[in-house]
Formats: C-alpha cells, structure tokens, sequence
C-alpha cells in the first residue's frame, strides 16, 4: 500500500511546497471530491491558485466568497492551502497555516496584517543604496522570527559599495548587520553583477520564501535574479532620498528554477509589531542572555544593583543603540497588546503606578525627608 508520504512526494505540487503533513490535512476534503490548491495571488474577492493537472499543474481562478471573514487574521492569502471545487470554481475551505508574517495595521483599529502565509524563509532586503537602518532591520527580524519563519538579511545593491568605497566598507556594513542579527545569515547581493545570488538561491531551494522590505530595496529585481527572467516590473529609486515607487501591488507566489517558491510583496512603509514579544526576545538574544544574569529576576534594567545587561553596557560589551532598540521594540509591542488585552492594560497601569510610587519615595529620599 502506498503511504501517504510516497503520495505526498510524488504530487504534482511537491515543488510548490506539498507534502505529507498538507496532505494528511486535505484528507476530509479529498474524500468530498475538492482538489489542493495553493493560492499564489489574492484579489478583490477572487484568487489565483495553482493545482494538480495529470502529472503537471495548472493556474484556475476561484471565488472566495465561502471562506471570507471578518478576522483579518484568518483572511486568506498568499501561500495559503486551499480545498477548491473545480466545477464551481469556489474555494471550500483553507487548510491550517504553519506559520504567518503579521504586521500591525497602520490604522487607529489594532489590527493585524497578515503578508504571507506557510512560509520557510524570511528574507529581508535592505538597500545599500542609502544609509543602513539597523534598528529596522532588527524589526522586520523581529516579525520574521515571531512568525515562525527563519530570516535571511540580504544587503543589496551591494556593487554601488563596492564601487565607491571599495570591499573593506562593505565588510564593514556586513559585520554591523551581523551584530544585529545575531543567529541570523547576512548576505551582500548585487543584482546588477550576480553576486551573492547563487548562494541567496542555494539558501532558499526547496522551501517557501517570502521577500519583505521598503519601496526602493530592490526586491523585484533581486526577485528577477532568483527566478532567472524579468517577471517583476523594476523601476528606479528615486534620487533624492532612495525610495522606491510601488512596483509590486499585490502578493505574488512565483516558483523557482531551482526548487521551491518565492513570495514577493509590496513596499512596506510601515513595519508595526503584532504579538512579537517571542521575536524580539530571539532578535536581542544576547540581552535577554544577560538578563538572565540579572540579581532580580524582574530587573528593569534601568538602575537596579547587579544588573548584569547595564554591566554589560559599561564594560562596552553591549552597545547603547542595542539597548534602546530593544526597549523601545518591548515598549511598542506591549502597547500593541494592550491594545487588545484588558487584563494586560491593567497590569501595566499597576506597574506605572508602582514605579510612580517608587520615584516619589526616591525625590523624597534625595530631599532628605
């Protein structure tokens, strides 16, 4: 009898990311006669998906009105499973996500965005056309890491360094990406020269991966360089301060030559946290490792005796623009949270009111009272 992994590895939508644990999920579907789909592009209440045709697959549109939701959550997307009734030309049901990028919502509503669903590899684009950013680089790894994805920072346009300041500045902006992204691999990519672009395909072969980054990073034609032809529109960042325009409005799930697929996403302008405390603990894992350290197990690193992170901070250990990054990534997330959290917002006004307390009784002290 063939097991269900033979049958997995034998699709026609292995190469799309299938295998046995979708197929055990599709397993009540199958028996209502639907067919597996992935979703390779969401639109305006209707979606793109590949599925199996004989031995090969094939691109079907399908409606999405019998899954839509109100839970921004759980609206389907890019990457996503799908049970599709071919005959209708509906999707029946989505199958349950591995993992999900979520960012939170520009709006005043405290909603979360789901990007990409069922993702492997996070890779993050940075341009090197303009000043580095670290601290939003180490934002979108927070995000990457919470969503159950492994990130890849890939510096690119890494030829225009190359070019004006030479390899030993690149070296350089490659060590300091490094430094705030620890666990994480860093690649300088030159779209333009091919370099760093067979070890970035190497990386992601086989897998799913999802490109993030701003307007202007370079993600579509990094894009085009994966996929070995021009299947994204480039267009030229602006001069006068780098950004880029809008070239890519919708998420794309496009396969690889050399196995696996790649999502590719719009510009993200804004990067907000959504339930990451679990990816900025990872993204700062040094600081948490000292923490660890600390007298008090509650230490808020601020003042406290036997700090072992402000120990760290004085012996130059530990860089002051780390420390700042991560209580400000800690801060926005638990407003975030507590946005949505009752119980969590009255914990917080409990711990403000006790550090109020407590900086009185400190003025007092000062004052000799």
């Amino acid at each position: 009898m063939t097991s269900l992994f033979e049958l997995a590895a034998s699709h026609p939508l292995t190469g799309y990311g299938w295998d046995e644990g979708f197929a055990d999920s599709f397993t009540p579907y199958a028996a209502e006669g639907l067919a597996p789909g992935r979703i390779i592009r969401v639109d305006r209440g209707r979606c793109d998906l590949v599925v199996p045709d004989g031995d090969d697959v094939r691109t079907v549109h399908a409606d999405t009105a019998l899954v839509t939701t109100g839970d921004p959550l759980r609206i389907m997307c890019t990457g996503d499973w799908a049970a599709v009734d071919l005959a209708q030309g509906f999707v029946r049901a989505l199958l349950p996500r591995r993992t999900a990028f979520v960012r939170s919502t520009s709006s005043q509503r405290s909603e979360g965005q789901i990007l990409a669903a069922n993702v492997d590899h996070a890779v993050i684009a940075v341009s090197l056309a303009v000043e580095l950013d670290l601290g939003r680089i180490e934002r979108f790894l927070a995000l990457a890491w919470e969503s159950g994805a492994a990130p890849v920072v890939v510096l690119t346009k890494a030829d225009l360094v190359t070019e004006t300041a030479g390899p030993e500045v690149l070296g350089h902006l490659v060590a300091d990406t490094e430094a705030s992204a620890p666990g994480v691999p860093v690649l300088a990519v030159s779209a333009t020269t091919g370099e760093g672009v067979d070890i970035l395909s190497a990386a992601l072969a086989g897998g799913t991966s999802v490109l993030l980054g701003q307007s202007g990073a370079g993600k579509s034609t990094l894009a085009n360089a994966l996929l070995g032809e021009d299947v994204q529109t480039v267009q030229a960042a602006r001069d006068r301060d780098g950004k880029g325009r809008h070239t890519t409005t919708t998420r794309n799930l496009l396969a690889l030559p050399g196995g696996g697929v790649l999502i590719d996403t719009p510009g993200l302008r804004g990067v907000g946290l959504w339930d990451a405390e679990g990816g900025v603990a990872q993204t700062f894992s040094e600081i948490e490792s000292l923490a660890a350290r600390c007298r008090f197990h509650d230490c808020g690193h601020e003042a406290e005796p036997g700090c072992a992170v402000l120990e760290a901070l004085a012996t130059g250990e530990l860089r002051q623009r780390r420390l700042d990054s991560y209580r400000k990534l800690l801060r926005e997330n638990q407003r975030i949270a507590a946005r949505t959290d009752a119980r969590l917002r009255a914990e917080i006004r409990r711990d403000w009111k006790k550090k109020q307390a407590l900086g009185r009784e400190m003025v007092a002290r000062k004052r000799g009272r």
